[in-house]
This record gives structure tokens, C-alpha cells and sequence, in this order.
């Protein structure tokens, strides 16, 4: 009986640790023992700091075990010690409940238009030869998208893009060598003679190209009041319509913006921190062959089936620009549409179109937790309070710097919310003027959206292109993605701490 008893541990404990690293479960067993350890000695605001930290490293290794466990165990110690609740836990969820909607039905939305997106996307990465120029054109897709739209549903769109020419290069190749020894083979089931080196090099475009379109959600994002969550919040605070956030903004926002474009044409060229690697000639072939072949064989009922998708689409786009609904409500009606009018009606093909997001979707949850933990402990009014020790000039730059630090860390929509209501409370209590108001308003903003490029966790379009099922195909792990984006993050934040600067100056 005792045997029985100790093998049902063995295998419980097995199932527990899984395939991951033995340092990487040492490392998170040390968190789950170091906190207590030093809740007891240095008390909650130290601890609440070694657990922002910790949850960064859980991201950081998403490669080596999806964040959700290791996370999920610390946001769940974090309740168990006292630094959060679960009702505080839940006020947050319930803040961001409009994300969490938009996550779950808008990517659904995107998967139910995969055939249209691939057809024209297809079509531009086969014409356009030069790496350069579609660089440009990804970024600036997702710039001007992003500016009207959410960056998540641009960079979902980018994602099912990018995994559908994956899984074009993947299938056919996979079958030009059936009889390779797929003893000998990679991970992905591709022999590694004759294609390992061009599978490497296509990675490398794939990881480039959506990291500039990534970064394009940013650029855009920031100059427009409905291109961020913060941006809406901060210009209701601030009583600004639409034209007045974009000129208030502009002093910064435009030349980050041009600063940006600049940047990609300055890494594409001298192929800096892994951009610049062309899509290679064999892999276009097969791509162009695939397309040439399915729109040969095209019926009349899939080319209705892509023309409902381009109606719907459309649809989709004029519905999140006037803002008819909440973004996730807007994702829903694409899945109903979609659906119905295409005769997707059995549960099982609805069920595969949420599959991917519902663990990132639970992810963002368990961040939420630690979002909580920041809120709960007052981790970052520190930082507020050293910002206004300095001169009133210099306070808008200090506060540009800050805000971007702890969104790289932490989530942007709340470093905003938390400082905008700051800087209020200093004004109605008559700190400074109006036109200082507005100053720090600007900083804050520009500061939350521009240097927290840095990480995946300082934006939510890029985390979810880090956890989503693509990034372990392409190998875009959490430092090269830092690496990617090294040179955007110099750049925007050296131009806007300049222009806030001047501007605050």
C-alpha cells in the first residue's frame, strides 16, 4: 500500500516538473522558498519587488515552459503572503475587462479571415523583392492600423500571417522529401539537408518582419487618443477631443514616429541586431508555386468564401475607427458573421479559432495578479515622489524616464493610470499651472508608450507575440526580441526624452 502511495507521488511530482530544465524549476522552487524568507525580513515592499522580478524571468525563459505555470504559482504565493487579495486581483480583471474580450473574440475574428489574409498578403511578400521596402510596408501597416484600430488585432492579423506562410513552407516542403530520414530531421519535421539553412534564414525574415510590424503598432499607437487604452483615458482626463490630443502629442509623437522609420531603414540596411535577412529565393519559390497552385485550383465557392471575409473585414475596420462598440464586442460580431455566412456551424470548428489565445488570455490574467501586487504594495510611488524633487523644467523628462522604465517592467495602461491620477491630484490641489498639467500629461503618455518597446511585457502586443503558438516556431524568444528591438527603444527614447525636454523646457 505504502508503494502504491510513494509511486502515485513519484508520478504526481513528475507531472508537476515536467520536461523543463532542472535549473528552471530549481530557480522557480527558490522563488516559492526566497519570498516567505524575505517577506520576513524586509517586509512586503521588497518582496512585492522580488516578485515583479521574478514573473519578468518567468516571461523572459517562455520558451523553455510557457509563463502561465511559473507565473501562476507566484501570483498565487503573492495572494498566500498577503501582498495582494484575490478581490484586488479581481478589480483588475475587471479594469481590463475590455482586453481580455477583445483578446478572446477578436482573435477568433482574425482566424476566421486566414484564407483572405493569406491570399493578400501572399501576394505583396511575393511581388515586393526587396526586404527593405517591405519592412516599410509592415510597419507602416501597422502604424496607421494601430492609430485607429488596437495594436492586438493588428499584430493578431500579423501573427495569422506569418503562421500561414509557415505552415505553407513547412507542408510542402515536408513533402518534396519524403523519403528523408526524419531520424536525422529538425524539430519541425523538416529534413535538415538540403532546407535546415534556408528554414534558419526564413525564421530570421519571419522574426524581422513581424517585430517591425510590431514596432509600427507602437508608433502609431502613441500619436492618436484611440490608439492606446492609456491614450483614451489620459485625454478624457485631460478634457481632449480627438485633434487636440494628436497636437498636443505631435511635439513628441512625430518625431519618435519619422525617428522610427529612420531607425528601420538604418538596421535593415547595415543588418543590425538580427533584421535584414531576405526572404531566401528557395523559399520564395515554394511560396510562389503554393500560390500559383491554389488560386489555380480556386473554386467558386472558397473565392465566395474570401470575398465574404474582404466584406466582413471591411466591416471590421469601419466598426473599431467610429468606435460602434467595445473592441471585443466588435470581435464577436466578426465571429458570428464570418461563421454564419461561410457555414461554419459545428462546435469543434468553432472551438479550434480559440484555442491559441486561451492561454495568453490566462496569462494576462495571472499579470494581473502582479499588477495588483505593484498597486496593492505602492511599489512605484516612490518613483513619483523622487520626480518631483527635481525642477519644475526637468520634471516632464524625469517623468518620460520613469514611466517608460516601469512599463517595461510592468503593464503601461496601468503605470498611466496610476501617474495620470497622480499628477492630477497635484493639480486640483494647486501644485503647478495648466500648462505644466499638460506637460506631465504628455510625458506620461509618451513615456508609457515609446521606451517600453524595450520588453514584451512593456507592450500587450508584444507579449502576445511572444506567448502566441508561432514564436517557438520561429524561435522569437524574450531576449531576441529585446535584441529586435534594441535599436527602436534606443531611438524612440532618446528622441522623446529630447522632445519632452524642449517641449517641457
Amino acid at each position: 500500500m505504502q508503494s502504491a502511495h510513494s509511486s502515485f507521488l513519484a508520478t504526481a511530482a513528475g507531472n508537476f516538473l515536467g520536461h523543463t530544465p532542472s535549473w528552471y524549476k530549481l530557480s522557480i522552487a527558490g522563488f516559492l522558498v526566497f519570498n516567505p524568507l524575505l517577506l520576513w525580513t524586509l517586509g512586503p515592499f521588497a518582496t512585492g519587488w522580488a516578485l515583479v522580478a521574478e514573473f519578468i524571468f518567468t516571461l523572459a525563459l517562455a520558451l523553455k515552459c510557457y509563463p502561465l505555470q511559473p507565473g501562476g504559482l507566484l501570483a498565487l504565493q503573492a495572494i498566500a503572503l498577503g501582498l495582494s487579495s484575490p478581490s484586488a486581483v479581481l478589480d483588475e480583471v475587471a479594469a481590463n475587462l475590455e482586453v481580455l474580450l477583445l483578446l478572446i473574440f477578436m482573435v477568433a475574428g482574425i482566424y476566421f479571415m486566414k484564407q483572405m489574409l493569406l491570399a493578400v498578403f501572399a501576394k505583396v511578400l511575393l511581388r515586393v523583392r526587396s526586404k527593405l521596402l517591405l519592412s516599410l510596408l509592415f510597419c507602416l501597416l501597422g502604424a496607421l492600423l494601430s492609430a485607429f484600430l488596437d495594436a492586438l488585432t493588428v499584430t493578431a492579423v500579423l501573427i495569422s500571417v506569418a503562421t500561414g506562410f509557415f505552415a505553407v513552407y513547412h507542408r510542402v516542403v515536408s513533402g518534396k522529401h519524403p523519403e528523408a530520414d526524419h531520424d536525422h530531421s529538425d524539430d519541425d519535421g523538416i529534413a535538415e539537408a538540403p532546407s535546415r539553412e534556408d528554414l534558419d534564414h526564413f525564421r530570421a525574415f519571419l522574426r524581422s518582419l513581424l517585430m517591425h510590424g510590431a514596432v509600427g503598432t507602437a508608433l502609431g499607437g502613441v500619436t492618436t487618443m484611440v490608439g492606446e487604452p492609456q491614450n483614451l483615458l489620459i485625454a478624457n482626463v485631460m478634457g481632449w477631443d480627438f485633434v487636440e490630443f494628436f497636437l498636443e502629442m505631435s511635439h513628441v509623437t512625430v518625431p519618435a514616429f519619422l525617428a522610427g522609420f529612420a531607425t528601420l531603414v538604418v538596421v535593415e540596411t547595415a543588418k543590425w541586431c538580427g533584421h535584414g535577412q531576405p526572404l531566401p529565393e528557395r523559399v520564395r519559390q515554394i511560396l510562389q508555386d503554393y500560390d500559383t497552385a491554389a488560386s489555380a485550383r480556386r473554386g467558386r465557392a472558397e473565392l465566395l468564401a474570401i470575398g465574404v471575409q474582404a466584406v466582413v473585414a471591411l466591416l471590421l475596420v469601419i466598426s473599431l475607427a467610429f468606435h460602434l462598440a467595445a473592441p471585443g464586442l466588435i470581435g464577436l460580431m466578426i465571429v458570428v458573421l464570418q461563421t454564419s455566412l461561410n457555414g461554419v456551424t459545428e462546435e469543434h470548428q468553432l472551438g479550434e479559432a480559440f484555442r491559441d489565445v486561451m492561454p495568453f488570455t490566462a496569462l494576462l490574467v495571472t499579470f494581473f495578479a502582479v499588477v495588483a501586487v505593484i498597486e496593492q504594495q505602492h511599489l512605484f510611488t516612490p518613483v513619483l515622489e523622487y520626480v518631483f524633487t527635481f525642477e519644475p523644467a526637468v520634471q516632464p523628462a524625469m517623468l518620460f524616464l520613469a514611466n517608460g522604465l516601469l512599463s517595461s517592467i510592468s503593464d503601461n495602461v496601468f503605470v498611466a493610470t496610476v501617474y495620470i491620477n497622480a499628477v492630477t491630484e497635484q493639480f486640483n490641489a494647486g501644485a503647478f499651472d495648466r500648462e505644466h498639467y499638460e506637460t506631465l500629461a504628455v510625458a506620461i503618455n509618451t513615456g508609457t508608450n515609446l521606451p517600453s518597446v524595450a520588453t514584451p511585457n512593456g507592450q500587450a502586443a508584444f507579449l502576445f507575440l511572444l506567448t502566441s503558438a508561432l514564436a517557438p516556431v520561429i524561435r522569437l524568444s524574450y531576449g531576441r526580441m529585446v535584441l529586435l528591438a534594441l535599436p527602436y527603444t534606443v531611438v524612440l527614447t532618446a528622441v522623446g526624452l529630447a522632445a519632452v525636454l524642449f517641449y517641457g523646457g
